[in-house]
């Protein structure tokens, strides 16, 4: 069985699909149906690199620390919540309520115990030691396949 390649940054580098989600999004909105992966808003993240490790940071204002789920497996950082809201009636609305995901592959080699993660003034903040660090392309030798 051949392990499957994992795709770095998955989720959020696929710049079209997240377009697309988002216009769909737009045109649903004003229908108050149960939120979905392809409705759910996703909160602004900017990963970077700061030496040698991966910073990643998402725009999470209103949401409290207890409705925020972070979870690592497989490679994969998931960052999950809920963003509550008020039953006021809202004259305008443009901010984003309820669920949010965001699914992020991190480079192979990567463990729990290299994660951490902290919320403030509205800004999650995760940090990946040895995460900016990745193993250079190994290049792959092409033959002739008429020989």
């Amino acid at each position: 069985m051949r392990k499957q390649a994992r795709k770095l940054f998955h989720g959020v580098t696929d710049f079209f699909s997240e377009m697309n989600r988002m216009n769909k999004a737009m045109y649903r909105r004003m229908e108050h149906t149960e939120r979905t992966e392809e409705t759910a808003w996703a909160p602004l993240t900017d990963i970077r690199a700061d030496g040698n490790e991966l910073v990643i940071r998402c725009e999470l204002p209103g949401v409290e620390m207890s409705d925020i789920d972070i979870s690592f497996a497989g490679g994969v950082l998931s960052i999950t919540g809920t963003r509550q809201t008020a039953d006021d009636q809202y004259y305008v609305q443009e901010r984003f309520f309820g669920a949010f995901r965001r699914v992020i592959g991190l480079p192979e080699g990567v463990g729990d115990n290299d994660i951490q993660a902290n919320l403030r003034h509205g800004v999650l903040v995760i940090r990946v030691s040895g995460g900016a660090t990745t193993a250079k392309p190994k290049r792959i030798r092409l033959t002739d396949s008429n020989d």
